[in-house]
């Protein structure tokens, strides 16, 4: 899936289909589209005159309510399951956000580590006094 703000993104979050439109390119019937708007499974955009939009992204939400309730869920189990693969996707990104953070803390402990190096060769000569006290 597209990043959110590009440009395929934003085409696919564009409401541009009318009901009957949406429900004939999802294979359903416009009042079955009614039903998961009501069950919470949908959110089209609504235009000013109450007209219900939907873009790419619903459409590609009702084929997955179509595999769930084609497995046996009902529409209980569809909303839960919906509602928990969002919160996947939102962990995800959480973790991958928190691996790039850390990424960019260990480079910076490594140049500050570097900065403090010392080469060997540069290192100063190892201290003999104790050697040199036992022979005196």
């Amino acid at each position: 899936m597209d990043a959110p703000g590009s440009h395929a993104g934003a085409n696919a979050e564009r409401a541009v289909y009318v009901i009957s439109v949406a429900a004939e390119l999802a294979g359903m019937h416009p009042q079955t589209l009614r039903i998961y708007e009501r069950k919470g499974l949908l959110d089209p955009v609504r235009t000013p005159g109450g007209s219900r939009r939907f873009s790419d992204l619903d459409l590609a939400r009702l084929r997955r309510i179509q595999e769930l309730t084609a497995e046996g869920l009902n529409l209980e189990g569809v909303r839960r399951v919906l509602e928990l693969e969002t919160e996947v996707r939102r962990l995800h990104a959480q973790i991958d956000q928190v691996r790039e953070e850390a990424r960019e803390a260990l480079e910076r402990a490594h140049r500050h580590y570097r900065r403090e190096l010392v080469p060997l060769n540069q290192s100063p000569i190892p201290y003999r006094g104790a050697r040199n006290r036992a022979r005196g």
